[in-house]
């Protein structure tokens, strides 16, 4: 899974990354320890153009109720999100990329699990798949985008800590992913599945990122021996 990332350039680092069209953001702060249901900024191509926006992590279906469900939606398994009812629609046509400095998973251990803080070793921003939806609140009418991260099989780098990862799509991948025409399902899973392994490097990290209050730049300092 894909519990917390790290999102900490400016707009404008990531819509030039990401070769976007049109910078269209509320207000992001930088965050080293991002949870769900935070607003985040996501690729999404729309109208023929390539967009970077603001989407709240958690995926609202346009068919919920409320939005509380999007805390339970941050993850959408790579292997199911065409068929599940609240992925389906999103991932026939509203593929997005959620850009990341890099993202965490929790090891394990006698006495709880230690986070570790995984990130591509060139310290390019990662193309995390996601998808997104648009959602009406019937309260206010307003409209609420959000977006979720899929998630795979773990590369070498990961297993040993963890047995999910979020997808990872190399720039050639990008057109493909975010083409909304593109509704071919078992085509994207052709794509997803012929993926290269991406160049990651790790290193554990403080527990204090368990707690999402901390969020400063130390959390993705290298962990000293014997520390917490």
């Amino acid at each position: 899974m894909c519990g917390r990332f790290v999102q900490t350039q400016e707009a404008e680092n990531y819509g030039a990354y990401f070769s976007v069209d049109v910078i269209q953001t509320d207000e992001v702060l930088k965050s080293w320890n991002v949870a769900p249901t935070k607003q985040v900024y996501a690729v999404a191509e729309h109208g023929g153009e390539r967009l970077l926006g603001t989407f709240g992590w958690g995926l609202v279906p346009f068919w919920a109720k409320d939005r509380k469900i999007g805390a339970r939606l941050i993850n959408a398994r790579f292997e199911t999100a065409g068929v599940k009812p609240a992925f389906r629609d999103s991932f026939a046509g509203r593929r997005c990329i959620v850009p990341a400095d890099g993202f965490y998973e929790w090891e394990p251990k006698d006495r709880g699990k230690l986070p570790h803080y995984f990130y591509a070793t060139d310290r390019s921003p990662l193309a995390l798949a996601g998808l997104w939806a648009s959602w009406e609140d019937p309260e206010s009418g307003d409209r609420v985008r959000t977006c979720t991260i899929v998630t795979g099989k773990p590369s070498d780098v990961v297993s040993p800590i963890h047995d999910r990862m979020p997808v990872i799509l190399p720039k050639a991948a990008w057109e493909a992913w975010l083409d909304p025409d593109n509704r071919d399902k078992e085509g994207i899973h052709d794509l997803i599945g012929s993926l290269p392994v991406p160049d990651l490097s790790e290193h554990a990290v403080s527990t204090l990122v368990n707690r999402v209050a901390n969020d400063i730049p130390e959390l993705i300092t290298p962990l000293e021996s014997g520390a917490v």
